[in-house]
């Protein structure tokens, strides 16, 4: 199959792209931005086609994003505005109030990745590389000698991947109680030299 990699998300794909990140990263936030309806209109509303690069099959689909941050905003982050609107006042800000916890820090001397994604039918394929290679790219553009990323302790086959392309850990946090909401008890930052 014929991948084809390219900055940005065209609008016709936000609802792929809103499924394809849900089913990454919804196993760790379902209890906080389900259910799957309400991720889903959150996910869509959201998403910042500036700040994340596409994979795209011959046929069209959306089969693999990675998004990251920059100053001005994260590829799937929204804002308290977002959260009402889709989960009302009550429900986005208890919503608010756990994600800010969980972290949205911008990290001004590493590009920070926002999360990388491939359909289950792509992947070891190759996808994540490229993925990964356009980060490279878009970190060196922008002035970056590192490109920074987080990954949690359950994700092993993740973690593999970003060792295998020069990653090495170098802190681990426990959540403490945010793991009862989030599905897991720690995450990993891991550091690429852009070198």
């Amino acid at each position: 199959m014929a991948v084809t990699i390219f900055r940005g998300l065209h609008d016709q794909l936000r609802p792929q792209a809103a499924r394809l990140y849900w089913e990454a990263f919804g196993g760790k936030l379902g209890r906080v931005l389900g259910p799957d309806d309400r991720a889903l209109r959150f996910f869509e509303r959201v998403i910042r086609g500036d700040l994340c690069f596409s994979a795209v099959g011959d046929g069209g689909e959306l089969i693999g994003l990675a998004g990251y941050k920059t100053p001005a905003g994260s590829f799937a982050g929204g804002t308290w505005d977002d959260l009402t609107e889709v989960y009302g006042r009550v429900g986005g800000r208890w919503r608010g109030g756990i994600l800010w916890a969980l972290g949205r820090e911008v990290d001004n001397d590493r590009f920070l990745i926002d999360g990388i994604c491939v359909s289950k039918a792509h992947r070891g394929q190759g996808v994540g590389s490229r993925l990964l290679s356009a980060l490279y790219q878009e970190a060196a553009e922008r002035g970056y000698g590192a490109v920074r990323l987080d990954v949690i302790q359950d994700n092993w086959r993740a973690r593999a991947l970003y060792e295998r392309q020069g990653f090495r850990a170098i802190r681990t946090e426990d959540l403490g109680v945010l793991r009862f909401l989030f599905g897991f008890a720690s995450s990993t930052t891991m550091v690429r030299s852009l070198d």
